[in-house]
């Protein structure tokens, strides 16, 4: 990870940039798995509203579980980041 910036709203980005890089292939997962039962329950006309969220959330709890050492690795080089980050020096 490269040296957080020397404004505490430097840090503040990093974090939301480092949220959105963890949350963003959860998210398109759940995303991708909605819209194919959304479009199977188009063609079957199965009229279901709480069919979607089974196979959703089953979906991103796998994905979750198959990026957790990826999530685990930028968490802790963010924190180690944060841990050496001197508000005063910025450096």
């Amino acid at each position: 990870m490269e040296p957080l910036g020397t404004d505490a709203l430097d840090v503040v980005r990093e974090a939301f940039v480092l949220m959105l890089t963890i949350a963003a292939p959860i998210l398109a997962v759940g995303l991708v798995v909605g819209l194919v039962v959304s479009i199977l329950q188009a063609v079957t006309q199965i009229q279901e509203q709480t069919l979607v969220f089974v196979p959703k959330i089953l979906a991103m709890v796998a994905v979750t579980i198959l990026l957790l050492s990826w999530i685990a690795a930028k968490l802790m080089d963010f924190s180690a980041a944060m841990f050496t980050w001197s508000p005063a020096t910025g450096a």
